[in-house]
């Protein structure tokens, strides 16, 4: 796993230790097995957003915090450059790069997420977190799973959908696919 896996998976076991939560509170609020989250916090499992989402609704601290190890802190705008969003790539065919990460108490984290083409048939690798999600299409070509539905989005395409329902993307064509997420 790579490096900022590492440090989230760091991260999630101080604060769970700090707080005193239990792997099987935090795994129940997460929606997975107590193993599945202590391989979260060994840092040798990918976390998916959703659990992080979940886990920092827990806590009651921001998405960012967990991301990126920085609380934000503007509180009445905060500028994004194209391109200089705070960037976390969790695996090779899948980036985020946060574009509100600076601005405390905000009520939706919108990422630019980048998903590479993959050469070898996987399926759709599925996750859920609490809210809502909207996705729209900047380029590429994507096929989207929502709550067993699979949809076919292509550029100036969106979805906005309950996030709870297991969900999961991946890019079509062979080609590069971006796309705004807007967590709710």
């Amino acid at each position: 796993m790579n490096g900022q896996i590492k440090e989230i998976a760091m991260r999630l076991r101080g604060l769970r230790d700090m707080l005193n939560i239990s792997v099987d509170e935090i795994a129940t609020c997460c929606r997975v097995s107590a193993e599945e989250y202590e391989g979260f916090e060994s840092g040798k499992k990918d976390i998916p957003v959703g659990v992080l989402e979940n886990i920092s609704k827990k806590y009651g601290i921001s998405l960012t915090a967990l991301l990126f190890g920085e609380e934000p802190h503007m509180k009445s705008f905060y500028l994004t450059r194209a391109g200089e969003g705070t960037a976390m790539e969790r695996t090779r065919a899948y980036k985020y790069q946060a574009l509100a990460s600076g601005f405390t108490g905000r009520k939706a984290d919108p990422f630019i997420v980048t998903i590479e083409p993959n050469a070898e048939e996987k399926p759709i690798h599925l996750n859920s977190h609490n809210g809502q999600e909207m996705n729209y299409v900047l380029e590429g070509k994507m096929l989207l799973s929502v709550g067993g539905h699979e949809l076919t989005l292509n550029e100036g395409d969106s979805l906005y959908f309950d996030a709870t329902l297991p969900h999961g993307m991946k890019a079509l064509e062979g080609k590069t696919v971006k796309f705004l997420a807007v967590i709710l």
